[in-house]
């Protein structure tokens, strides 16, 4: 495959309710980290789980549906694309993060179904 491909897909739960802003332009952005689960059999054959922290970030129209339905402890599903960033922080150093961006979006907890712009 010689074209690069940046998809994600994940199923989680919201550690916390979106934190929602305006920007100055009037576009709405939510901000929220998902948390997913991975099972598996560890040296003793007893079932671990491993959790692993996500940090997303949504637009528009998923920030509105986030805003209005989404909370701490919703299940969602989301397909988005990594985005890493570089950025100075309020302490003067360089700070590295990335983020998926989400491009479609499922409520899981209510049966919605959103589709993409």
């Amino acid at each position: 495959m010689n074209t690069p491909v940046n998809h994600v897909h994940l199923i989680g739960s919201l550690t916390k309710d979106p934190a929602v802003i305006t920007t100055p332009s009037g576009k709405k952005m939510a901000r929220f980290a998902l948390t997913t689960r991975e099972y598996r059999k560890g040296l003793e054959g007893k079932v671990e789980t491993e959790n692993q922290w996500h940090k997303i970030v949504a637009w528009g129209k998923w920030a509105i549906v986030l805003e209005e339905f989404a909370h701490k402890g919703a299940r969602i599903a989301i397909e988005g694309k990594l985005r890493s960033r570089f950025f100075r922080g309020k302490d003067g150093k360089s700070h590295y993060s990335t983020e998926i961006e989400v491009k479609d979006l499922i409520l899981l907890n209510h049966g919605e179904l959103a589709k993409s712009a």
